[in-house]
């Protein structure tokens, strides 16, 4: 070999040596620059029991403001999607529901009545908008999203008149997805001594009687801003009476004489107050089967991407659940507690962030304290409607947030279970972990095994130990990841399961959703800004046999 090749192999050597040392340092760095977390749980009892129906969905009721904006109800797509998200409550209400009355085209005999009962299997199978007609509404609801948002604005709401087209659409989307229909009645038409008038949900009750439409029942939205919306003020007193005569029609109905009732559907607690509420439970507790209340994090015209990574603003759900709580369990003790609509921002929820990505920190940490806080039911606002905090946009796409749903539906059992996170500087904060019993129904893992998910609220990855007792389980690792990296990746609406995109794969089919195998005895690893489900197959937990 020539003193020059000599040379260039030895100079060779060295920068390929030197690029070895380089990217084992990287990689080393890569490899210790993360959050160490250890978990503490207990598999020998179970923590609280949440409802089958637990995570529930919403449809606004601004989707009637024009009634032909329900035949988008009967898209094949939209079904589908619905589908994926039972056993569930589909709630048709909000802020709409107290300026809409039922105007029934033509009235009915009761032998036309017999006549016209809801074939599930016929109706399924007939109703289906055509892809021309789909396509021209929801160009159409582009422009009418942006009247519903100046409508908010301004709080001035016009009246909406819906027939029986309306609720046979309705009915018919939620029988035919499976899911168990809330119909939210209007408050707003009192009398001239301010009692509740009836006389319109009687007619409604009566149609939706004579068709046999099995559903639930709900009366106003938010009586606490009556006064803004439409200068009526409404105490808490007289609206616990308004439900009692509502309690008393159903009773009288044979087939709504045991339905659900569920109210009063107040906001949030602002600045401790609770008259309404304690007014409303002194005389309405008896006629109601479990108490809403609604919950959002932030104002969505002021919020910002940090508020939705922030363990704090996260940490202010419980404080409002307790305050709720402790207020009705003064006066109603046991009655059951909902998030009757709930999302990451009121207003309409965050122009760019609340159908993005970075939203399902805000809905999974909620899922997870939720049912640990003992609430029973939470209804996302909303499935499809007008705003931001969709689960299905305006072509009817799944958002990051729906994924993130069919998969806790999957995965996450009704059994909620005891575990805290530690880190070297003690309780986590940016590390969030829950535990629940696997879904028994919807999975075929074995008796006694654990789903923990998890969230990394910071740029990094974390490393979860998991402790000894379950450390020796096979299971499955399902990770939520943006679509692209880093903080620009917040903002998208796209996600990645496992490394995969998650878009479906027709109009009428879902992706498979699969998990990677988690090998025993391996530390579970969350990239940072994402968030997982683990299941861990072999943890024979006593709390889930």
């Amino acid at each position: 070999m020539s003193g020059i090749s000599i040379l260039a192999f030895v100079m060779i050597s060295i920068l390929s040596y030197g690029y070895y040392v380089v990217a084992s340092v990287e990689s080393a760095r890569d490899e210790w620059n993360f959050e160490s977390v250890n978990l503490n749980v207990d598999l020998s009892r179970v923590l609280t029991k949440v409802n089958e129906r637990f995570l529930s969905v919403a449809i606004d009721a601004s989707l009637v403001a024009e009634e032909k904006f329900m035949y988008l109800l009967t898209s094949p797509k939209l079904r589908t999607l619905a589908k994926a998200l039972t056993p569930a409550f589909l709630r048709f209400g909000g802020t709409r529901q107290d300026f809409m009355t039922f105007n029934p085209t033509f009235l009915h005999s009761n032998e036309n009545h017999k006549n016209s009962v809801f074939d599930a299997d016929d109706i399924c199978e007939r109703l289906e908008l055509p892809p021309l007609l789909e396509k021209r509404l929801k160009q159409e609801w582009t422009l009418q999203e942006i009247l519903l948002d100046k409508e908010d604005l301004q709080r001035k709401y016009r009246s909406v008149k819906f027939t029986e087209c309306a609720v046979d659409l309705l009915y018919s989307f939620t029988n035919c997805s499976g899911l168990d229909l809330i119909f939210g009645l209007n408050e707003l038409l009192r009398t001239s001594r301010n009692s509740w008038d009836s006389s319109n949900a009687r007619t409604l009750l009566q149609y939706c009687e004579s068709k046999q439409y099995s559903m639930s029942w709900e009366l106003g939205n938010e009586p606490n801003s009556y006064e803004k919306k439409a200068g009526i003020r409404v105490d808490g007193y007289q609206l616990g009476q308004d439900f009692v005569q509502l309690r008393k029609i159903l009773q009288e109905s044979k087939l709504y004489h045991n339905t659900g009732l569920y109210g009063p559907d107040i906001s949030q607690p602002r600045d401790h107050r609770r008259d309404l509420l304690e007014g409303f439970l002194e005389s309405g507790a008896e006629a109601i089967d479990a108490c809403t209340w609604h919950h959002y994090y932030v104002n969505g015209r002021e919020t910002s991407l940090e508020d939705f990574l922030d363990p704090e603003v996260l940490n202010t759900l419980a404080l409002k659940t307790h305050e709720v709580m402790e207020t009705i369990e003064l006066t109603s003790p046991g009655k059951k507690v909902w998030l009757g609509e709930t999302s990451s921002a009121y207003g309409g929820g965050a122009k760019g962030l609340s159908d993005t990505f970075v939203a399902g920190f805000m809905w999974l940490d909620k899922l997870g304290l939720g049912a640990k806080l003992g609430l029973d039911v939470l209804i996302r606002q909303v499935l499809i409607g007008s705003g931001t905090y969709h689960l299905v946009d305006e072509n009817l796409d799944p958002l990051p947030d729906y994924w993130l749903s069919v998969l806790y539906k999957r995965l996450v059992g009704p059994e909620v279970l005891s575990i805290e996170a530690f880190s070297i500087l003690g309780k986590t904060k940016r590390v969030r972990v829950y535990l629940h019993c696997t879904n028994k129904k919807s999975t075929s893992y074995k008796s006694g095994a654990v789903t923990l998910f998890a969230l990394n609220l910071s740029k990094g990855p974390a490393r979860i130990s998991v402790p000894v007792t379950i450390s020796n389980s096979t299971g499955e690792a399902f990770v939520l990841q943006s679509e692209q990296p880093g903080e620009e990746g917040l903002y998208s609406k796209s996600v990645k399961l496992n490394g995969e995109v998650l878009k479906m794969v027709d109009e009428r089919t879902l992706p498979s959703l699969q998990g990677t195998p988690l090998p025993a005895g391996e530390h579970l690893r969350l990239p940072g800004y994402s968030f997982a489900f683990y299941v861990l197959s072999e943890a024979q937990a006593l709390a889930c046999r």
